[in-house]
């Protein structure tokens, strides 16, 4: 059983050219599997590539078909379902090393007429000794196996710089009411940690782990097993690390980058609030499949449906997703103008159009450049379809009042004046968006909602039972609600949140140019987390060891002194700029342009995050239980630059506001199996 792979893969340790996440699991699976099965005499023949429900995820999540088949594969097929014998084909397979898998592997190729007519088998994590022996012990599967090789690779690489483990039902698992005990508990713990461990067998990277501490109210309190979630991943997984290391050839013997693990509790805020930059607005917004959008254009007189992905092999989507949605209002138009002016095709096609006659070499001019001049026209004109809707929903919703006070109650400007009158003024709004301003209340104004005024709260805004549910189960997050008695003895309950020590950390009021947009200045508590990371001052009580550091004075940064961006000495922390009038009067231009250090406005940080040569310190990742949101996505996008570390954040899934509150309703349901 062959468990190596290759030299190194773009380790933060190696000193090698830097290349992203995302790139170095794509050349994995093309170069180290689908290469490496085309070996002998058979090199140029046609493979068939048979994988399970998991692992089609993780090929499909980093290789384009493409790309599969430029490596010899003519057919993908699905290892659970019935397939047409082809012995005149080998096999390449890529599989999860469970009992059924390997169960129908074997029953694949035993046999006198086996399906087909050599396998190689790659499996996505560490195969077990009993199966292993199992799959040995027959020879007429044995005799027909080109290669059985752990590859070490079982999480989605979602983006350049983030992943899952593809847990979509971790939240419930590990944090619903009746999760405590339970075997589902503990095996989604055991799949978090081998997936996760995978991350840093594919990469070559040796983690100091570090995970968030036990909150315990105090010595007399019974820590919780939600508590203990973090610390039970870590424990799990530096088994899983220890393992390789003595096991996996070239994996490092000391540590070579940072990990931390937390879970949504850190930060229930941003998984709801409405946040504004392109990607997070598309999500939250529009009605994706995923990362699939589908419109409707005019084709003639006829309509015409079309689907597209919003992902990373489209650059204008790559420059766009991170901005202010008002920056890509200004932006789009902008490109397109530029574009017009410099690309030959579009200005004879213009020209057409205004009426005016083309010659014969305009023609094979404009010919030879249709084929860019459509792709770029599509994705402008796709781009500013998708802005113009998003700026359209904004207006008609409401979204701007709604995201300032949610805002002012993260910044503590906000009192339950503004958000009796935003409710009563607006009748028509949904009952998310209620719901979104309640959590968010309830979560900074602990003070403010025990019981009874739950009660009128709910009253108020006209929500259901089930759906004030998502508010009373923060509490599952952190958000305590300890027993108090009233004047009559009964008792009831007030929602505490941080009541727990240590505290969440309070959300800093980040430097910005006074010309910064009202509704960008929330941000993840996340990045304050991985720049505590980067300078070494990240609490050790807080977030403790696995293993402590060599040395009192381990500093984890590589970065190289000097290197960072100066702070802008005329800038100010960010303020409540309060609205005006009744329904607040915003516009997009009633503020400037925002700093680049809020990352939307400036797409330099976008463009060095993919080509500045200069990132060359340790990787810093942070994995995130429970599910991980847009903007903590965006950090990753932004602090990489700005550190010269590569920022990796990963989680059990990526969700959308919508999703979340669904899933805070589910915590307090005893049939998980219904999720």
């Amino acid at each position: 059983m062959d468990s190596s792979h290759g030299s190194s893969h773009g380790s933060s340790h190696d000193g090698a050219d830097h290349r992203l996440f995302r790139q170095i699991t794509r050349d994995r699976l093309l170069q180290e599997m689908l290469k490496a099965a085309r070996t002998g005499k058979a090199s140029a023949e046609w493979k068939v590539l048979i994988m399970d429900e998991v692992t089609v995820k993780v090929m499909s999540c980093s290789c384009k078909m493409a790309d599969i088949t430029d490596e010899g594969i003519s057919l993908v097929e699905d290892l659970n379902k019935r397939r047409q014998p082809l012995p005149a084909l080998e096999a390449v397979y890529f599989i999860q090393p469970s009992h059924d898998s390997v169960r129908k592997f074997m029953q694949d190729m035993s046999g006198k007429a086996p399906l087909y007519k050599k396998a190689y088998v790659f499996f996505s994590s560490p195969i077990n000794r009993n199966l292993l022996q199992l799959i040995k012990g027959d020879q007429s599967v044995l005799s027909r196996v080109g290669a059985l090789r752990e590859m070490n690779l079982e999480y989605l690489a979602i983006d350049s710089q983030g992943f899952t483990t593809d847990n979509d039902i971790a939240l419930e698992q590990l944090f619903g009411e009746h999760g405590e005990g339970t075997r589902d508990y503990d095996s989604c713990i055991e799949t978090i940690a081998v997936r996760l461990s995978t991350v840093f067998a594919s990469l070559k990277e040796f983690p100091y782990v570090r995970y968030r501490a036990p909150r315990s109210l105090d010595a007399s309190t019974t820590t919780t097993a939600r508590d203990l979630v973090p610390t039970k991943v870590a424990a799990v997984l530096w088994d899983k690390l220890m393992k390789y290391k003595a096991s996996l050839l070239n994996f490092p013997q000391s540590e070579t980058c940072d990990l931390l693990i937390v879970d949504r509790s850190i930060d229930p805020v941003a998984a709801v609030i409405h946040e504004w930059s392109y990607d997070a607005l598309c999500h939250d917004l529009l009605e994706l499949e995923g990362n699939k959008y589908s419109y409707e254009v005019m084709n003639g007189s006829r309509k015409e449906r079309k689907e597209v992905l919003l992902e990373e092999h489209d650059p204008i989507w790559v420059e766009l997703r991170d901005l202010f949605i008002a920056d890509v209002l200004t932006r789009l138009p902008a490109k397109l103008a530029a574009f017009t002016n410099k690309n030959k095709a579009a200005q004879l096609q213009l020209g057409a159009r205004e009426g005016q006659e083309l010659s014969t070499r305009d023609m094979q001019k404009l010919v030879q450049a249709l084929p860019q001049y459509r792709d770029q026209i599509e994705k402008l004109s796709l781009h500013t379809h998708i802005a113009t809707v998003l700026n359209t929903m904004i207006k008609q919703d409401g979204l701007m009042d709604i995201g300032n006070l949610e805002q002012e109650f993260v910044y503590g400007d906000a009192t339950t004046k503004e958000l009796i009158g935003i409710l009563n003024s607006n009748p028509e709004m949904s009952s998310e968006c209620k719901l979104r301003l309640l959590m968010i209340y309830a979560a900074t104004h602990p003070d403010k909602l025990d019981a009874s005024k739950r009660l009128s709260w709910q009253k108020l805004a006209k929500l259901t039972d089930e759906e004030m549910s998502a508010v009373n189960n923060l509490e599952y997050l952190g958000v305590q609600a300890p027993k108090k008695q009233t004047s009559s003895g009964v008792e009831k309950f007030a929602l505490k949140f941080g009541a727990r020590k240590p505290k969440r950390p309070a959300r800093k009021a980040k430097e910005m140019d006074e010309d910064g947009y009202q509704l960008s200045r929330f941000y993840p508590l996340l990045q304050d987390v991985v720049e505590e990371i980067d300078k070494g001052t990240l609490s050790k009580e807080e977030y403790p060891y696995v293993k402590d550091p060599a040395g009192s004075s381990y500093h984890s940064s590589s970065s190289q002194p000097g290197t960072r961006p100066p702070v802008n000495p005329n800038s100010k922390p960010v303020q409540s700029r309060r609205t005006v009038g009744k329904t607040g009067g915003s516009t997009w231009a009633s503020k400037g342009r925002a700093s680049s250090e809020d990352g939307y406005s400036s797409d330099s940080v976008l463009r060095h995050a993919v080509s500045d040569p200069k990132i060359n310190g340790k990787r810093i990742f942070v994995f995130i239980i429970g599910g991980m949101t847009r903007s903590e996505l965006r950090v990753a996008h932004k602090l990489t630059p700005q550190l010269r570390r590569e920022v990796v954040v990963g989680s059990t899934n990526i969700g959308d506001p919508h999703q979340f509150i669904r899933k805070m309703q589910n915590l307090s349901r005893l049939d998980i199996d219904d999720f």
